[in-house]
C-alpha cells in the first residue's frame, strides 16, 4: 500500500466555511452562532471526488490520513468555547468523509487549543475523536497564538495532560501550526517551516521522552530546516550535554515527505534514517501548482520517492510500513481488512 500520512480537508464544503465566518461574526457581535448547516452526502462527495480522491488515484496512492484544514484551525480566533465548537464541527465533518470512503480515508483530529487555556478540552476532544469517531491521531499546534509564540515549549509540563492521553490511547500527534496573524511570517512559507524547526529544537533542549518513552510525533514538511542543518543539531546536542540526536529524539520523532522538489527529498533520505520518514504530500494544500521545470505538480511527492536512490525495501518502509508503526490504530484497522 501507499499511505499518505498528511492530508487536510482543504476543499471542505462552502457551507462549512461560511458557518465558520458566521460563527466568528456572531462572537464579535456578542450573539449566538447560527446552527451548523445541513450538508448532504452528495456535497461532500463532490468536494472529495473531484479533488483528493481523484488525485490519489491519478498519483497512485491508496489511503490518506485525513484531518481538518490546518490553516483554518485558527485557535487564536474567538474564545475557548468557539474553538471547541469549531473543532468538533471540523472533526465531525472528517468523520463523514471517512464513513463515505472508509477504504481511502482515516481520520486525525483537530484540538480546541485556545491560547492561555489548559488542555482539558483538548484531552476530552482527543478521547472523543479516538473512541467515538475512530480516529487514529491528532494535530497538535505548538503555537495556538497564531505566530506570536505565547505558549510554553513542548517540553513544559503544561503539555503533559495531552501527552498522557496520547500515550493511554496509543496515538501520535503531527506537530502542525495553523494560520499566522503575524505579518512577519507568511503562513505556509515561513510560519509552518519555522514551527517545524522550532519544535525540533525545543525537544532537543529537553528530556521529554524520558517521561514519555512511547510518545510519538510527526514533524511535517520534511522536518522544516532540520535535515538541511543536521550537523548543527548534532553539534547542539553535544554542546547541551544531551545524548546523540539519534538516541535522544529519533525513536520518537518522524518526518514526512512534504518536500516539493527532488533535491530536497534526496537530502532527506540521505540524512535521516529511513525508519523515521513517512510518506506525505499535503496535496491540495500549500503548493498546488505545476512545476514548469518538470511539468508535474509540486506536491506529487510520490514521484520524488520513486526517483530517490534508495532500495525497494526502503521505499516500502516510507510508503507504508513506517506509517503502520507510528499509527498502531491504522495498522489494526488495515489488518482487520486483511491488509
Amino acid at each position: 500500500m501507499i499511505i499518505d500520512c498528511h492530508g487536510h480537508y482543504t476543499t471542505a464544503p462552502t457551507e462549512h466555511n461560511n458557518w465558520r465566518e458566521a460563527q466568528l461574526a456572531a462572537f464579535a457581535a456578542g450573539t449566538s452562532a447560527p446552527p451548523y448547516p445541513e450538508i448532504s452526502d452528495d456535497v461532500i462527495r463532490q468536494t472529495i471526488e473531484s479533488n483528493q480522491l481523484r488525485l490519489l488515484k491519478e498519483r497512485g496512492a491508496d489511503m490518506t490520513i485525513f484531518s481538518p484544514r490546518a490553516s483554518a484551525m485558527a485557535h487564536h480566533e474567538g474564545s475557548a468555547e468557539i474553538s471547541l465548537e469549531w473543532s468538533r464541527a471540523c472533526n465531525n465533518l472528517i468523520k463523514r468523509v471517512v464513513d463515505l470512503y472508509p477504504e481511502t480515508f482515516i481520520g486525525v483530529c483537530q484540538l480546541p487549543q485556545f491560547p492561555g487555556t489548559d488542555l482539558s478540552a483538548s484531552v476530552a476532544e482527543l478521547e472523543r475523536a479516538v473512541n467515538e469517531l475512530g480516529f487514529i491521531g491528532c494535530n497538535l499546534n505548538p503555537d495556538p497564538s497564531g505566530g506570536k509564540w505565547t505558549s510554553l515549549p513542548l517540553t513544559d509540563k503544561y503539555w503533559y495532560p495531552i501527552y498522557e492521553k496520547m500515550v493511554e490511547l496509543d496515538v501520535p500527534a503531527m506537530i502542525h501550526v495553523s494560520s499566522s496573524c503575524n505579518i512577519n511570517f507568511h503562513a505556509t512559507g515561513a510560519h509552518y517551516i519555522n514551527a517545524d524547526t522550532t519544535a525540533f529544537m525545543q525537544l532537543l533542549q529537553g528530556d521529554l521522552f524520558k517521561d514519555f518513552p512511547t510518545l510519538r510525533f510527526i514533524i511535517p514538511h520534511g522536518g522544516g530546516a532540520v535535515p538541511y542543518h543536521w550537523g548543527r543539531y548534532r553539534g547542539l546536542a553535544d554542546m547541551l550535554k544531551k545524548p546523540a540526536v539519534e538516541d535522544h529524539l529519533m525513536n520518537n520523532i518522524f518526518f514526512d515527505t512534504c518536500v516539493y522538489h527532488q533535491p530536497g527529498i534526496d537530502l532527506l533520505v540521505d540524512v535521516i534514517d529511513i525508519k523515521n520518514i513517512l510518506f506525505g504530500s499535503e496535496m491540495v494544500g500549500a503548493v498546488r501548482g505545476i512545476d514548469p521545470r518538470t511539468g508535474n505538480y509540486f506536491d506529487d511527492t510520490k514521484r520524488y520517492i520513486d526517483s530517490a536512490n534508495i532500495s525497494p525495501t526502503e521505499k516500502s518502509e516510507i510508503f507504508e510500513k513506517n506509517s503502520r508503526k507510528v499509527f498502531p490504530r491504522l495498522d489494526a484497522s488495515l489488518k482487520a481488512r486483511g491488509l
